[in-house]
């Protein structure tokens, strides 16, 4: 269970980026966080991970705090923090490394290492690039590499922020997909995006709008209530066929299968 609890932030006095910010994400939730550029959901994942402290209020991870500087190695070890650009994560020079130094750095036994990295490779379908060069790897394999590097250590909740913004489309897919496999395994997954068409994996929605939560619900109530363009965001393609579809009638909780089944008759 992850809390913000009153959580306030700011970089610089008397401007604000996080206001009175309160939420609990439960084990094995996929929620996804969306809002403007500048509304604070990077500055959210950081707080999460104890990369920044709250300048008032609590976050907090089962029973540690980020606050309390003896609990912070405990939380960076079960919260897995994946960035936009995967190159920010590297920094040996073999993929096999890669994954390794995470696993040495939290003190796993030598003879666990091998195991972890294996397991680690195949989720991510990286098993064949042991002595790749990260950097000469494409981009939708750099995040895989880094992804990878996370799950070897074996975290409660992975955070993915902005994590496909800087992907072609194939590799956002490719992305997308090991965080829905992740989530039928169990893992809690927090997923900070700008595109719209991502959040309908999630469970969960949380916007923000200026350093405030303003929605917390289910996707489909989401896009039943909430004019997203007065947030800078659009309407996923699949929401915006449904509508064109149905005009008269709102959202059901099947309604992707719905699209699906006449698509595939029309």
């Amino acid at each position: 269970m992850l809390t913000f609890d009153h959580v306030h932030f700011y970089y610089k006095k008397g401007q604000p980026v996080i206001e009175d910010l309160s939420f609990t994400i439960e084990t094995g939730e996929f929620v996804a966080i969306v809002g403007a550029n500048g509304c604070g959901k990077s500055t959210i994942a950081k707080l999460m991970d104890g990369l920044l402290l709250p300048k008032q209020g609590d976050v907090t991870f089962q029973d540690l705090n980020t606050s309390r500087p003896a609990d912070l190695r405990m939380i960076h070890e079960q919260i897995g923090f994946v960035f936009q650009n995967p190159e920010d994560q590297f920094i040996t020079t073999t993929v096999m490394d890669e994954v390794i130094f995470g696993l040495e750095n939290i003190r796993v036994p030598r003879e666990e290492i091998r195991s972890r990295l294996d397991q680690a490779l195949q989720a991510v379908q990286m098993e064949n690039y042991l002595e790749s060069m990260p950097h000469q790897l494409s981009g939708g394999q750099k995040q895989r590499v880094a992804i990878a590097a996370i799950l070897a250590m074996q975290p409660r909740i992975i955070i993915f922020d902005e994590a496909t913004s800087m992907l072609d489309p194939q590799g956002r897919e490719q992305v997308l997909s090991i965080m829905q496999e992740l989530h039928r395994q169990g893992m809690t997954i927090i997923h900070i995006t700008h595109h719209m068409e991502e959040v309908l994996a999630a469970r969960r929605i949380l916007l923000m709008d200026k350093g405030r939560l303003v929605f917390d619900g289910d996707p489909v109530s989401f896009f039943e209530t909430v004019p997203v363009e007065d947030y800078q965001l659009e309407l996923p393609f699949a929401v915006r066929v449904y509508r064109m579809l149905h005009p008269d009638m709102p959202l059901m909780a099947d309604w992707k299968e719905m699209i699906r089944s006449q698509w595939s008759t029309s």
